[in-house]
């Protein structure tokens, strides 16, 4: 009895355990389907160096699932050249994502493009391995010729225009001089009231009186202007000889100033005098304050009487003594002083109102950086401004355009340079500089063949990135730290391709410790068994400097042998 029952209980765990697995399967499908399913594939298992291939992951889920697809260079050693909007189909409940990328590589092999991450809702998938094989480029070696260097070319130096701006500058200075000449420094033609202003006080006095008689102011009764000239005349001769406050004084106060200077003797003149000079002044002041009109016969006899008054005046005055006219003299010298030192400061008013005017008008133009650079000089300025060259270094040729010609540099020779390529190189400046552009060329010794019938065998494949990394390798020999490295694919305008290295690096200063901040920027080609490598570096933040090297790079065409001696 009791061996049935423990039969009977085994046989019922077991169906149980068999029950549970059923149910733990049942589930995880149940859960697999509803976040969805991933797959990967290849549009091609093989393919050529450069050329791309199409890598496509295909997502079917619930349409409240988020998707995340792998973003990034997550290919490697593939490298991602593109990627491409996510095609969504809907059907039900469910959607299917398709996800492309565009693969390439340019270095022959095996690859395995590594398994890739979906995120599906909070649930992490991985797709599989694929494997990818890329074949070289046959290249035929057997027809490659060898020619003769070619002789220096004589280049003609374009004529220079800087006589045109010479000659603008020139013209536009000497109109300003003109100018300045003209309305200030030129002694002008004296008017007839600045020359009788010139002259002395009485020879001033009875050249005003022969002004009075020419004028129409008797004529046209205008007794007041006429009586206001005639009385400004002799008012004007006393403050210049006898009393200097005889123009801001009253007839009172002008009159008691010369009774009390005859008082005192410090003129001789006589009570009678002073009494006509009284009733002109008394009889002006009537005319101009009360409208009195005298008699015009009246007003004729009176300028007479200022005309001997004037003279009498003369008379009774002591000669000037030499220190007197010493003074005179000085004060003539230190208003002729005076006058030019006004035109000094007028004139560089409007100068240096004119420097800054076109200063400002042309930082308004082309910007203030530029403007200065150009009038305090900037080096990189100076380059891209300059005379350019476009010529071809090294066999096969590389063309480029550079703001100064590259001179071929010497590379010392070491112990096994049998076994070394054959290196040209041709450069400006140094990568210590703070602008360079080398150029080196490097042909690779072509291994002979033992087999029958085949001459050389295909040349060796050149590793671009590992060239790439010596050049790194050899900034940090020379000091260069920090230094941040990015790959691009690069093509020329007449179709080549290869490799760039760009970034920025910490260049030390030299006879200091401290570093600046450059950028550089390494070109590397490969065909047959040449390497060409160009090897730009400037400093950060130039503007000048980055247009620069945005034409010289634009400027890279490689030329074939077969092209160059056609």
């Amino acid at each position: 009895m009791s061996n049935d029952f423990k039969f009977i209980n085994i046989t019922f765990l077991s169906l149980k355990h068999k029950a549970l697995t059923l149910f733990a399967l049942f589930f995880m499908i149940h859960t697999i389907s509803s976040f969805g399913q991933v797959k990967a594939s290849i549009d091609s298992t093989a393919i050529k160096i450069g050329e791309q291939i199409t890598y496509k992951i295909e997502v079917e889920t619930d349409s409240t699932n988020i998707v995340i697809f792998p973003e990034g260079q997550t290919f490697i050693p593939l490298e991602m050249i593109d990627s491409y909007e996510i095609d969504t189909t809907k059907q039900d409940a469910k959607i299917q994502l398709i996800k492309k990328y565009g693969l390439t590589q340019f270095d022959s092999g095996a690859y395995i493009i590594p398994k890739q991450k979906v995120l599906i809702g909070d649930q992490t998938f991985l797709t599989d391995s694929i494997r990818v094989r890329v074949h070289p480029v046959q290249v035929d070696t057997t027809t490659q010729g060898m020619y003769d260097i070619k002789p220096l070319i004589v280049v003609e130096k374009p004529v220079s225009t800087w006589w045109k701006n010479a000659i603008i500058i020139l013209s536009i200075l000497a109109i300003v001089a003109f100018l300045l000449y003209w309305f200030i420094w030129r002694k002008k033609p004296l008017t007839e009231e600045e020359q009788i202003a010139m002259l002395p006080p009485y020879d001033k006095a009875k050249a005003a009186l022969k002004q009075l008689d020419k004028s129409n102011y008797l004529q046209n009764l205008e007794l007041k202007e006429y009586y206001s000239e005639l009385t400004f005349i002799i008012r004007r001769y006393l403050d210049e000889k006898v009393y200097d406050r005889a123009l801001e004084s009253t007839t009172d106060e002008l009159i008691d100033r010369l009774k009390l200077l005859k008082e005192a003797n410090q003129i001789n003149i006589t009570v009678d005098n002073i009494k006509k000079l009284e009733d002109i002044l008394r009889r002006a002041d009537l005319v101009k304050f009360a409208k009195s009109n005298p008699d015009i016969e009246l007003a004729k006899l009176d300028r007479q009487t200022i005309d001997q008054e004037i003279d009498y005046v003369k008379k009774t005055l002591p000669e000037p003594s030499e220190e007197e006219k010493l003074l005179d003299q000085e004060y003539k010298k230190e208003q002729e002083r005076k006058q030019k030192r006004r035109k000094v400061i007028i004139t560089t008013a409007i100068c240096v109102f004119l420097l800054i005017s076109t200063f400002i008008g042309f930082s308004v133009k082309y910007g203030f950086s530029y403007v200065k650079d150009t009038i305090i000089g900037h080096e990189s300025k100076e380059l891209l401004e300059g005379h350019w060259v476009t010529s071809d270094y090294g066999v096969p040729p590389i063309r480029i355009s550079t703001p100064k010609v590259l001179k071929r540099i010497e590379i010392p020779l070491s112990d096994e340079a049998e076994k070394q390529p054959k290196t040209v190189m041709f450069g400006y400046g140094t990568m210590l500089d703070a602008f360079s552009v080398t150029i080196t060329t490097s042909v690779y010794d072509m291994p002979q063949s033992t087999q029958q019938g085949q001459e050389q065998n295909q040349a060796p494949e050149i590793d671009l990135n590992m060239m790439s990394e010596k050049v790194i390798q050899k900034m940090e020999q020379e000091g260069i730290s920090d230094i941040f490295v990015k790959y691009d694919k690069f093509t020329t305008p007449n179709g080549a391709e290869g490799l760039k290295t760009y970034g920025t690096m910490q260049v030390p200063i030299l006879k200091t410790e401290n570093y600046m901040t450059a950028n550089y920027t390494i070109l590397h080609f490969a065909s047959k068994n040449v390497l060409q490598q160009i090897v730009i570096t400037w400093p950060q933040n130039d503007t000048y400097a980055d247009e620069m090297v945005e034409r010289i790079i634009n400027s890279v065409e490689l030329q074939s042998e077969k092209t160059e001696t056609e």
